[in-house]
């Protein structure tokens, strides 16, 4: 079965960066500048780009195109012993991460509705919490279905099935074609409008202009390595499928480069719109900027709905600003289910039509638990774990298995013969001791901080029955799988490597 391939290396740049770019980009990484010193905060976020953000991110491109592989199969053909780690970061993100990712997107879908007429009337934060999500006491009391959610999840699953079943040229990258032209567009719309409102300036200025005490905090530092990890969707499995894909002659290094560069350079961009629009709320309500904002969450769902309310025209400024969460989540979702999706046919065979329905069916149901009015709680258990803990972990042994027991130093030279910006040794001690050093740090200070007390005022009940377990049953998940003999003979094959 011959490998499809991207009709050209520039649908493929649109397709990682489709991947990278998600809702985080617009809403994360304004909310963290905003709490840790406006501009101070780009010190760390951009260290952390280039010294793991940037090396990982070519680590998996070249691992991916050099073997020849989703992340299972090129694993498996550096240490066959190492393939569950491949299944176990798919696995994770298919049937975790995108499940709860969906439900956000269909959130967005509701509000872009709800802009029209502003639906959400005089208070968004208690028509959010209290009346569209109708988040209940606890985890435990799962409650009823919110219907509103519930179809929109529908739809938005069947736009994923729908983009993903027509393959990688007629779906994925034609849908990025769209996508992210479309995306950059109308975030430009909503930056350009949003600097015409009264007080859109002194948002910018808080925004920009940096509070160096900050940068004193280890916290900014840790977040700010979170950010880039979690932003390049590093450790999803996803950028090793994609570059599976590219011919043998690909710039790795130059596509690598441009990903960060255009998704680090698109959510600078989007906070301007975001921080023009606080500056305005806070002067026409007579607040402090730092009133304004409470929690991530809310700077989408409440704090925009509020604003949009008090803008002329805001009914058209929050349908394109929904559009855009919508568009960014879509992009980013394809590429989850690519990547699990991937992985099955390279070792099953299975014909992947087939399997693509069968996922997403599976995926529907997965997600609707997100949809009760537990949701939120559970989604906030479950994002937390399998972010601060799969990704990171994945993202070590990542490095542990290509610097210490592939030689790093082929896949360097692999990827020096095909690209016009050469990788020197530099590169091999990012990859074999700065990154895990730091994803290590991560990983201890997280567990430090969840043992002292636990995660969100949660009981320890919810967050071992949900958190916890949830990881543990996709690491049960992905042994069990790599486990099971390979139908198909790409095991049988090496790298492109000239050794």
């Amino acid at each position: 079965m011959k490998r499809e391939q991207w009709n050209s290396q520039f649908g493929f740049l649109l397709a990682a960066v489709g991947s990278a770019i998600g809702l985080g980009n617009i809403w994360r990484f304004s909310y963290m500048a905003y709490n840790y010193g406006g501009g101070a905060f780009l010190i760390p976020y951009f260290t952390a780009l280039l010294t793991a953000g940037i090396p990982l991110l070519i680590l998996e491109f070249a691992v991916g195109h050099e073997r020849i592989g989703s992340a299972p199969l090129a694993y498996a053909k550096i240490r066959k012993n190492w393939e569950w780690l491949g299944w176990w970061a798919v696995t994770f993100v298919m049937f975790g991460i995108v499940l709860y990712y969906m439900v956000i997107v269909a959130w967005c879908l509701n509000f872009f509705f709800l802009s029209f007429n502003l639906g959400w009337g005089n208070d968004p934060n208690t028509f959010f919490f209290k009346d569209f999500l109708a988040v209940s006491n606890s985890p435990s009391e799962i409650g009823q279905i919110r219907t509103p959610i519930f179809f929109a999840l529908l739809v938005i699953w069947f736009i994923n099935w729908f983009i993903v079943h027509r393959g990688v040229q007629r779906g994925i990258e034609l849908a990025n074609r769209i996508f992210m032209p479309l995306l950059f567009v109308l975030t430009a719309v909503l930056v350009f409008w949003s600097l015409t409102l009264e007080g859109a300036m002194s948002g910018v200025r808080a925004y920009l202009t940096p509070d160096f005490s900050r940068l004193s905090d280890p916290r900014v530092w840790i977040d700010a390595y979170s950010q880039i990890f979690f932003t390049l969707s590093l450790g999803f499995g996803i950028m090793i499928a994609y570059a599976s894909y590219l011919p043998e002659k690909a710039n790795i290094t130059r596509y690598a480069l441009l990903t960060a560069f255009i998704n680090s350079g698109y959510s600078l961009f989007s906070g301007v719109a975001v921080f023009s629009v606080l500056g305005f709320m806070a002067t026409t309500q007579g607040e402090p900027l730092s009133g304004v904002v409470s929690q991530s969450i809310g700077l989408a769902f409440v704090a925009y709905p509020k604003a949009v309310s008090l803008m002329p025209g805001g009914n058209i400024f929050g349908a394109i600003f929904f559009l855009c969460l919508v568009v960014a989540g879509l992009s980013s979702s394809i590429s989850i289910i690519e990547a699990f999706t991937s992985a099955m046919v390279d070792k099953f065979g299975i014909r992947r039509k087939r399997l693509i329905t069968i996922v997403s069916i599976l995926g529907f149901f997965g997600s609707v638990i997100f949809t009760t009015q537990a949701g939120l709680l559970w989604l906030d258990i479950v994002d937390h774990f399998l972010t601060h803990y799969g990704l990171i972990v994945v993202g070590i042994f990542e490095c542990i298995l290509v610097g210490w027991f592939f030689r790093i130093k082929v896949l360097r030279q692999h990827v020096n013969r095909i690209s016009t910006i050469k990788l020197g040794f530099w590169w091999d001690i990012l990859i074999k001791y700065f990154v895990p050093l730091v994803l290590g740090i991560i990983l201890v200070g997280d567990l430090y901080t969840e043992l002292r007390k636990p995660y969100g005022g949660y009981t320890w009940a919810s967050l071992i029955l949900i958190g916890r377990d949830w990881i543990l049953l996709t690491l049960v998940a992905a042994f069990v799988i790599a486990s099971r003999p390979w139908k198909t003979e790409h095991n049988k094959t090496g790298g492109r490597s000239k050794h």
